[in-house]
C-alpha cells in the first residue's frame, strides 16, 4: 500500500465524509474550575473561574454572586468533562488551621462547535 492510496481514501471533512466540500467544524474548549468544600464531586462549590475559548462570552472574576452549579456532580450531569482533580496533601502537623489556598480544585472541560469563517484558511477558524 502506498501513501498516495492512504490519502486517497480519507475524505477532505472526515465529519461529513458524503460531502468533502463541506468545511470540517471548529471545536473550541471551555473550561470551568470549581473549588469544593471538600474532595468529594457532590460536595458544595466555594469558589470558581470560568473560561470561555469560543470567544462567545467573557467571565470575569466577581460578575456572579452564584456559582454556576451546586456541585462539580452538577457540571458532571450538564455535559462537563473532568479533567483534574488536586492531590490530596495532608497538612503538616500544627498547620491543620492555616488559612491558605483553596485546596480541592477541579478543572472540567467542555467542547463546543462554533461557526467556521470562511474567510480564514483551515486551521485557523
Amino acid at each position: 500500500m502506498t501513501a498516495e492510496s492512504l490519502t486517497a481514501t480519507i475524505p477532505a471533512n472526515p465529519a461529513n465524509p458524503a460531502n468533502p466540500a463541506d468545511p470540517a467544524p471548529v471545536l473550541r474548549q471551555q473550561v470551568l474550575v470549581l473549588y469544593l468544600l471538600n474532595s468529594a464531586l457532590d460536595s458544595y462549590v466555594v469558589g470558581w473561574s470560568q473560561y470561555d475559548g469560543t470567544g462567545r462570552t467573557s467571565p470575569t472574576t466577581g460578575d456572579s454572586d452564584e456559582p454556576p452549579y451546586a456541585s462539580g456532580l452538577d457540571a458532571l450531569k450538564d455535559g462537563w468533562r473532568l479533567i483534574q482533580a488536586s492531590q490530596l496533601i495532608p497538612p503538616y502537623p500544627g498547620q491543620e488551621y492555616d488559612v491558605s489556598f483553596l485546596k480541592h480544585e477541579f478543572f472540567f472541560e467542555r467542547i463546543t462547535q462554533v461557526q467556521a469563517d470562511p474567510s480564514q484558511p483551515p486551521g485557523q477558524g
